[in-house]
């Protein structure tokens, strides 16, 4: 039996977390949505993506980090901005008792947007 909660949309999603979270998560979209207009919102892997010609961005909240994940080469072409942050292949953790870096979220969504358009 499957006791995992499902969410239907990013607003979902985020009305489970403490109103804190919640504020980071609503100025994170709101960074993302300023930064790519025409990408659609959803949820994917359970969590808040956007889709621009496939999958843009992803992030989502735990208990000591925002995780943003812009893929693989998002996080190669940003490799020293994001080196004081932990991370993997393509996700980076952001310390929820840190600012979020909301200029460098931008630049990494610009610089994915214009690799999916590309592509797309």
């Amino acid at each position: 039996m499957d006791n995992k909660i499902t969410f239907n949309s990013i607003d979902e999603y985020i009305a489970q977390f403490s109103v804190e979270v919640q504020e980071i998560l609503n100025t994170l979209r709101g960074v993302i949505q300023e930064t790519a207009p025409d990408a659609k919102e959803k949820i994917s892997y359970q969590m808040p993506t956007f889709d621009l010609h496939g999958n843009l961005v992803h992030f989502a909240a735990y208990k000591n980090h925002i995780g943003f994940y812009p893929a693989p080469s998002g996080i190669t072409a940003f490799k020293e901005e994001l080196s004081g942050y932990k991370g993997a292949k393509g996700s980076v953790q952001f310390p929820l008792d840190k600012p979020l870096p909301y200029e460098l979220i931008r630049e990494i969504v610009k610089f994915r947007v214009a690799e999916n358009r590309n592509k797309g």
